[in-house]
């Protein structure tokens, strides 16, 4: 068709459909945009399509998206069978962009809405508008740049080459940085200054590499400009150590080492700047997106502000937090500034040129050099240009002389004993760089990635040069026998492959500090700083002497101290120079072992933000390790001894961050950034610390009080137990009581922390679980140690209501949390009668620290209570929950609603609210003489239908309520803005409409909860008596819309399989997501066994049930271990797993060996252990006890029925696998066991030694700070691909993505689902090879963040695999589709709905490679699995039927194949009818078939007639083209492309006017978008609303 030709044909159909705007002025495009072509319209952004997000939303036309992005290239799917048809589109159906089901939160606001809902409100209005937005976007893009990690996202082809760095990122992590007092200094007034902001900004990218701000199928690389420089955190300069006077950097870590230089021949893929067009650009404003509604919900303040219009958005104590209010008027300065090229003089190598940008500091130079290969020894250097000294935090653009093509030399510098135990450290890093073990132990915030091992690393580049035929022949397609379908094997060591690379090479035997330490006096004076003890691989032992010139060997031996020089000395001023001279071996190894950590992706070396650990680890061989040990017992609090100030003072670091300015996106990024970096660091800091605490290595501030109230303070963070010290929680639940509220304070701070109101401030916190014991870790108040407490609380109630107080300042401050936190203003009495106002629950307290500043803590009873949990006396409670069997007596009484599920309650009134005014005013208008009675019925049926609490909004809309609603709209807002225009009938309307559905206020809907109702020991005024009625009866109505509306909408959702969980973790998300707290899982279960149709909700019944067991023995387990000392842990935890999952019947525990027990030792010690006093009562645990116990907590706690004695009879009668229940029991407990073989199901010896369990980690609960301004970003893309705009979209989830790592570094879930979207966009938009790389990106993070069997993972393995095979790179895709399967295996089993799309692709690339039976083994067992979850008439089980049938074809059986193929023609005639497309496809192929099989039968009978001689006529067996089997996969994993024709377009196009005049014409569409969306929450579709058109993925 030729390129040429398929451009114009790309341009027409773009021309027909979206006439160019005139307005277009020159600047309207980005500079960083490619010109488009002369003739082409730029595509405009069509606003009239993002307000109806009912418009086709699945078909995309791709020539528009494609045609202007690119003149024809090779992708769009074989042109050859394309030729004649004008234009193809692409479909993604509903799970075709879904998000993933385990997309943790991230998606959680858009996923129900209407993608309308979601756009920013400046782009909803004028297409200008998202025009500038884009740009302005495109703008920022190509400068911010990724720090913390070490990893440039810009660029995704340099990547290979880009150096990790950031948090201990493997080697360079602890690197030299001279002066660090200077960074802290100067860094600390960039913190305060706003105008300081934007010098220290953080490096641009290299220029000259094309930015991935475009979709990245724009292959032409921009001129390079770095426009927008965001200022990048003076965190930036390390990512680590932060100086405690500002919370700033001190200690410097490894930068991005983002320079082309790391390898020869990424120069090829940098322009020389010289050819960069440079362009002035005007500053740009740049529109934000505002609070999307969607997000709305989240900041508290409900759809429904819409409707009260900007008046209210300043109440609603969001003023701070809401980045739309002042959108337009924030302004980004525009930098205009190119890259450039020095070169790099360094001694004993070549020099070379360093691509570097003006913005970077000089730190970042030294960064890249002791990243690099060749240079990555030398830690203590300086650069200098013509002789001066660089100062290491100057940016480059401020050096005189600095210009392209300087020559800076590297000058080694004199080492100080801080250098050199720097210097040690890098070394050891370097030699370490390979070994998995610090990811297995769970430190320094590494984790494990297996990608490679599946990928054998021919991803991206290298796997484009296999040719498709020399393919074919070599792949072997054998899966391992444990991932056949119907296999019952479930082996565990295929969980952790080894890595080849990880046999480290061995360099040296041992590295050491030597016992010679520290240097006398007499020979400090002649340099000595410290003195190590090597052992080289030949065996040679030597002494090193590290002097200030350097390292040289002494003649010390182990025994006798000689410092002087040896000879020869060998004086080099590095020490991997040093041990190359005397270890031919070292010399070998080493450089070998940096040529593989060169090559490795960077995501698989830089660290995680928070520390993820692994349940199971292979058996490590403990090796000698100097920095370890040293870690080890100089108790690191962060390097006390490099930072002036000693600790970290926690406190002061998180308020000052959260005091940063923030009124414009550059401001709020660095005060997010810096918001994320210090919790991230405190979350570690408070980990380490609580172990310290159980693991009793820390002394109590209160020594002499018993074990269980004793208190503890270390490295400035309070520590506390999980007990009900001072009978505090008497009337609570005792112990019980105690051990949640941690978690529910942690819940309130969470949510304090989201609403983000300036001037009130709350306490770091976080709460980790570890060997059976709750710590709770808190940052301290300045001065709350030096007072008693009653002097310090200045608001609320220190002992539960009796004493209450108040204060102006808190008050007005928690005023602003109160409207989108839904807490209502109220007054309580206290012990002396008096009315005291407040705006929390009385346990909240308020204290004004030293420093000035309003800190509230014990935020527990934030949320309103569940009644459900709470019964009172004398209190009645609705219908539904006495159906249920509720309210039931829990443990405790701190059970409270999720926030959740107070906001879905809210939005359901909402919509009551607006259809009983809208019915009300249409009432009137229908009879105006009788309009008083009808008023008085109206209200009286309303109270009915607010009693019964009856899902309005499932009873479809009201007719014609279009005008009915946006009437009560703008009523409402007139009412609202208090003009006396409005007449008293329509006040009437509102003020009924208001009482019905429990509003506060007469004139506008508000609802909101007194936290304090129900709560003991509070009383409140008689003045209030019938506001707190009214209370009451709200929390009833919510406690009873969780059980009628929640719980069967949550099972509906998997009904429709719009939510697919696949273990424990993603279920109770699911749950969360909804609202429903875990106590309820009993009632979900019974839910699921009474629904109708009960098969098809098998998977959930069964995580279900194991979660309910796991859940029962976590409770059980966690009281066992408080019995037990340190000594006896292994073999407890043993002994325990034993009891819970082995077949054998009396397992014994293993005592500890009594040799070692000293009988007096043992009467001293027994005050100290936090548990009981008997220490061995653990071992007479029996299997029979642990689950009749189990058995018993199901049913107290979550009141359901176990009908089984032991793990046998649980495995036989819910079908449960005994490895998954390990998996679940290993993550809730934190326990590591050994990577092998358990037999579980012999009866003659117990499952587990003592051997087997490796280590126990804690389980930690942290607030997770969130980037909004991101999120946003995220959201309108979404919502923007919904509605078709794949070049939009596109190009907002890529400013997200730059946002998101902005703000929290290169690794972060938000980061994961960001990449996942993406590759998925550029698959859509033919960019093959993109898809593939940004794919990567997403598994390593998803395998790295979340654990390598995290269900998201397993996602994130298929989606690959697709690209993969797109690619053409089959037999990785096999790896990785097998890995997947095994991985799903493991975590549920094979009976799972994701497993038939699993099975299908599978099925489908093993038919591409023909390997008929194999592949017919994995698709008959798909149509199985898909018949059960999906109904047999469904249409995915015809799609299915006709797989099969084609694989069939290919092995001549015809028969088979025609059975098949029938049974789909059946599915199709009866749910779609005759002349659907689909029918008619089928019915053609049914033809086919019965042609071939009848030749095939003629030419049989041939053979048998005429014997040898008959003339056979050839046969034809098909085997499948790569293209139709890459067509299928498409489908089945929802992206279709389907051909339109020249009518179609114009339909399409009148269709976009039709609607952009019925916009016009209804110019309130936001409230019937809030309604709809609230309709399509019930239905919960997932990310695209593809009911406009029958196809769905289903359909397909």
């Amino acid at each position: 068709m030729g390129n040429g030709l398929f451009a114009n044909c790309c341009r027409q159909v773009t021309d027909l459909l979206f006439q160019p705007r005139s307005s277009g002025s020159p600047d309207e495009r980005s500079p960083l945009l490619p010109k488009p072509p002369t003739s082409c319209a730029v595509f405009p952004e069509m606003p009239e399509a993002a307000q109806c997000a009912g418009l086709y939303p699945d078909i995309i036309p791709s020539e528009v998206v494609t045609g202007s992005l690119q003149k024809g290239t090779e992708y769009i799917q074989d042109l050859s069978e394309t030729k004649d048809k004008e234009g193809t589109v692409t479909v993604c159906d509903k799970s075709g962009l879904r998000p993933g089901v385990g997309t943790v939160g991230l998606l959680r606001q858009t996923e129900a809405s209407h993608a309308g809902t979601v756009l920013p409100a400046d782009l909803g209005d004028r297409p200008a508008g998202l025009v500038d937005h884009a740009q302005s976007l495109e703008a920022c893009q190509s400068c911010v740049k990724l720090e913390d990690s070490g990893l440039a996202h810009r660029s995704c082809r340099r990547e290979e080459h880009v150096a990790a760095a950031g948090v201990g990122a493997g080697p360079g992590a602890h690197s030299a940085g001279q002066g660090e007092g200077q960074a802290a200094v100067r860094l600390h007034k960039a913190s305060v200054s706003p105008d300081s902001v934007l010098k220290h900004r953080g490096p641009a990218p290299c220029p000259a590499t094309p930015s991935s701000a475009l979709p990245s199928s724009v292959g032409k690389a921009q001129p390079a400009q770095s426009a927008v420089v965001l200022p990048v955190s003076p965190g930036e300069v390390s990512p680590k150590a932060w100086d405690t006077s500002a919370g700033f950097v001190t200690e410097p870590t490894a930068w991005p080492s983002i320079r082309s230089s790391c390898d020869p021949d990424s120069q090829a893929r940098v322009l020389p700047s010289k050819q960069q067009k440079q362009k002035k650009r005007k500053k740009k404003k740049l529109p934000l997106p505002e609070h999307p509604s969607g997000v709305a919900l989240m900041n508290g303040s409900g759809p429904h502000d819409s409707l009260k219009g900007e008046k209210d958005a300043k109440q609603n104590g969001l003023e701070e937090a809401d980045p739309g209010e002042d959108g337009n008027d924030q302004e980004v300065i525009v930098i205009q500034d190119t890259g450039f090229t020095v070169k790099i003089c360094a001694p004993g190598i070549e020099p070379f040129s360093l691509q570097v940008s003006p913005q970077e500091m000089v730190q970042e130079i030294h960064q890249v050099l002791m990243d690099r290969e060749d240079t990555c020894h030398r830690t203590c250097f300086s650069l200098q240009l013509d002789g001066n000294v660089l100062d290491n935090f100057a940016e480059l653009k401020t050096i005189e002389g600095l210009q392209e093509g300087s020559l800076l030399k590297v000058v080694e510098e004199p080492y100080t004993v801080r250098e050199a135990r720097i210097h040690v450290r890098h070394i050891r890093d370097l030699l370490k760089s390979l070994d998995p073990s610090d990811a297995f132990n769970g430190v320094d915030c590494n984790s494990l990635s297996f990608l490679s091992v599946f990928t054998e690393g021919d991803l991206g580049d290298s796997g484009k040069r296999k040719k498709k035929g020399t393919e074919m022949e070599q792949i072997d397609c054998t899966p391992p026998e444990h991932i056949l379908p119907g296999s019952k094997e479930r082996p565990l060591c295929a969980l952790q492959p080894q890595n080849r690379d990880w046999k480290p090479l061995q360099c040296l035997k041992v590295l050491t500090m030597s016992g010679w330490n520290p240097p006398p006096g007499n020979r400090k004076m002649h340099g000595d700083l410290m003195y190590l003890y090597v052992i080289t691989v030949e065996d040679r032992h030597v002494s090193i002497t590290a002097s200030t010139r350097g390292f040289y060997l002494n003649q010390s031996t182990a025994y006798n101290f000689n410092p002087k020089p040896a000879n020869p000395s060998f004086l080099s001023h590095s020490l991997v120079e040093l041990l190359n001279q005397i270890s031919p071996t070292f010399k070998k190894n080493f450089s070998a072992l940096q040529k593989k950590r060169v090559q490795r992706h960077p995501f698989e070396r830089i660290a995680t933000p928070f520390q993820v650990y692994s349940w199971t680890a292979p058996q490590a061989e403990h090796a000698m390790d100097c920095v370890r040990a040293e870690d080890a017992y100089t108790s690191r609090l962060g390097y006390e001894e490099h930072i002036p100030g000693q600790t970290r003072d926690w406190n002061e670091e998180l308020q000052t961050t959260r005091e940063l300015p923030r009124k414009n996106l550059p401001e709020r990024l660095l005060r997010e950034r810096a918001i994320f970096k210090v919790h991230s660091d405190f979350t570690a800091a408070a980990t380490r610390g609580a172990m310290a605490v159980i693991d009793g290595n820390v002394m109590a501030i209160n020594p002499s009080e018993e074990t269980k109230m004793q208190m503890f303070i270390w490295n400035n963070i309070f520590f506390s137990l999980g007990f009900d010290v001072r009978d505090h929680y008497k009337d609570f639940g005792g112990d019980v009581a105690a051990y949640v509220a941690p978690t529910n304070d942690l819940n309130g701070v969470r949510t304090y922390n989201a609403v983000d109101v300036e001037g009130l401030y709350t306490l770091g916190t976080v709460v980790v679980d570890y060997r059976g014991y709750r710590v709770t870790a808190q940052s301290i108040i300045p001065g709350i140690l030096e007072r008693e407490q009653e002097q310090s609380v200045i608001y609320g109630s220190i002992d539960f209501g009796k004493t209450v107080v108040s204060h102006p300042k808190y008050l007005e401050l928690l005023e602003k949390t109160s409207r989108p936190l839904k807490i209502q203003k109220h007054k309580v009495l206290n012990d002396k009668n008096e009315e005291v106002e407040l705006c929390s629950s009385v346990e909240c307290k308020g204290i004004i620290g030293n420093d000035g500043r309003h800190y509230i803590l014990d935020l527990l009873r934030t949320f309103p209570p569940d009644l459900n949990f709470l019964p009172v006396e004398g209190e009645e409670m609705p219908e539904e929950c006495k159906k249920m069997g509720f309210p039931k007596q829990h443990r405790h009484k701190l059970c409270c609603l999720r926030q959740e599920l107070v906001d879905a309650f809210v939005e359901h009134r909402y919509l009551l609210f607006m259809k009983l005014a809208a019915l009300q005013l249409m009432q009137q208008k229908a009879n105006k003489q009788e309009s008083s009675v009808a008023l008085e019925n109206g209200a009286s049926a309303e109270n009915g239908a607010a009693d019964s609490e009856r899902p309005e909004s499932e009873d479809g809309k009201i007719d014609n309520s279009v005008t009915g609603l946006d009437q009560v709209k703008e009523l409402a807002e007139t009412i609202a803005s208090d003009d006396g225009t409005v007449d008293p009938k329509s006040r009437e309307v509102i003020r009924n409409a208001c009482k019905a559905v429990g509003s506060i206020s007469d004139t506008s809907f508000d609802i909101r909860f007194n936290p304090d109702i129900f709560s003991p020991g509070v009383r409140f005024p008689e003045s209030s008596k019938e506001e707190v009625q009214d209370q009451k009866q709200l929390l009833k109505d919510a406690a009873a819309f969780l059980l009628s509306c929640q719980i069967p909408g949550l099972v509906k959702d998997c009904l429709d399989h719009t939510v697919l969980p696949m273990d424990g973790a993603t279920l109770a998300e699911a749950m969360h997501q909804r609202g429903i707290n875990m106590r309820y899982l009993g009632k979900v279960i019974n839910f699921i066994t009474k629904t109708p149709g009960r098969a098809q909700l098998d998977h959930i019944f069964k995580i279900g049930i194991s979660e309910l067991i796991t859940r029962s023995a976590k409770h059980i387990f966690k009281t066992y271990l408080q019995g037990v000392e340190l000594s006896g842990l292994s073999a407890a935890i043993s002994h325990f797993l034993n009891c819970f999952l082995s077949s054998f019947p009396n397992p014994i525990a293993h005592l500890p060996a009594d040799e070692l027990v000293s009988k007096k030792k043992n009467k001293k010690r027994k005050n100290r252990n936090l548990g009981n006093a008997d220490n061995t009562a653990w071992a007479s645990m029996t299997p029979q006890e642990l689950w009749k116990n189990i058995c018993s907590e199901a049913k107290n706690y979550f009141d359901f029925s176990l009908e089984c004695e032991n793990a046998d009879q649980a495995a036989e009668v819910y079908n449960l696998q005994k490895i998954t229940l390990l998996r679940e029991i290993s993550l809730k407990t934190g326990v590591q066991i050994l990577l092998k073989e358990y037999n579980f199901d012999n009866r003659h010896k117990p499952t587990f030694t003592e051997e087997d369990i490796l280590n126990i980690f804690p389980v930690v609960k942290h607030v997770n700070p969130k980037a909004s301004d991101a999120f946003h970003f995220f959201q309108s893309g979404q919502a923007k691909v919904q509605q078709g705009f794949l070049k939009e979209g596109c190009e907002l989830i890529n400013e997200a993505l730059n946002l998101f790592n902005n703000v929290y570094g290169a690794m972060h879930v938000e980061i994961c689902a960001c990449l996942r979207l993406l590759a998925r966009l550029n698959y859509i938009m033919g960019d093959y090879s993109e898809a593939l790389s940004n794919q990567q990106k997403a598994v390593l993070m998803s395998e790295r963040v979340l654990g390598i069997e995290h269900p998201n993972t397993i996602q994130e393995y298929m989606h690959l695999a697709l690209y993969c095979f797109a690619n053409s790179q089959l037999s990785t895709a096999l790896n990785l589709l097998y890995r997947a399967r095994y991985l799903m295996l493991l975590v549920f089993g094979e009976d799972h709905p994701e497993m038939a799309l699993l099975d299908n692709n599978i099925g489908l690339v093993l038919h591409g490679v023909m390997e008929y039976d194999l592949s017919l083994r994995f698709l008959e067992n798909a149509l199985a699995i898909s018949s059960k979850y999906h109904g047999s008439k469904s249409l995915k089980v015809a799609l299915s039927h006709h797989l099969v049938a084609r694989v069939y074809e290919s092995k001549a059986e015809f028969r088979s194949a025609l059975q098949h193929e029938k049974e789909g023609y059946t599915i199709y005639k009866n749910q779609l009818g005759e002349h659907h497309e689909k029918t008619k496809e089928s019915s053609e192929y049914l033809k086919y078939l019965t042609q071939q099989a009848v030749a095939l039968q003629r030419t049989m009978n041939e053979i048998y007639k005429n014997g040898s001689n008959a003339n056979i006529m050839p046969l034809k067996f098909t085997a499948p083209s790569m293209a139709s089997v890459l067509e299928q996969l498409n489908i089945i994993n929802g992206i279709l492309f389907i051909p339109l024709s020249q009518k179609d377009l114009e339909n399409l196009k009148a269709e976009v006017q039709r609607r952009q005049q019925l916009q016009e014409s209804m110019k309130s569409g936001e409230q019937l978008e809030a309604e709809d969306k609230a309709v399509e929450e019930k239905e919960a579709e997932p990310s695209m609303p593809s009911t406009a058109i029958p196809l769905t993925q289903s359909s397909a």
